[in-house]
């Protein structure tokens, strides 16, 4: 009887064909969902649910350094750049209000912008606090 040393013992290994074409479809995925974008730059838009935040963040830094001013007319949103100027349109009842992005966020799944409650009586959600909308970029 022969005794086989662990050394011996091969791991499977998927063959490098196998593992290019892995590595090539991920790589045509990402492709194709980067091409999903709707925001083309000035006129692009998207859609989804709006919130607002006040009170509670109001005087605290924003991801753009300046202080939250819940009075103001401005906007979190996850990609656009800061200064972004957007319009946000209520779809509920086609209210729209201009608003300037300073912030990050909303990290809710299914938001696509927070506003600020200066914002949110413009576009008559404060009741609802969640509204579907469109938000084209301006610039």
């Amino acid at each position: 009887m022969t005794i086989r040393s662990p050394d011996a013992i091969r791991e499977p290994s998927l063959p490098r064909i196998t593992s290019g074409l892995r590595t090539f479809a991920l790589l045509g995925a990402l492709a194709l969902l980067g091409g999903c974008s709707t925001f083309g730059g000035a006129g692009g838009s998207e859609t989804g649910k709006a919130s607002y935040y006040g009170d509670r963040h109001h005087g605290q830094r924003t991801a753009s350094g300046e202080r939250f001013d819940q009075n103001a007319l401005t906007a979190a949103h996850r990609t656009l750049p800061f200064g972004t100027r957007v319009r946000v349109t209520n779809l509920n009842n086609e209210r729209s209000v201009v608003l300037r992005i300073n912030d990050r966020g909303p990290f809710v799944r299914g938001r696509v912008i927070d506003v600020s409650r200066a914002a949110a009586v413009r576009l008559d959600m404060l009741r609802a606090g969640v509204v579907p909308v469109r938000v084209e970029a301006l610039d």
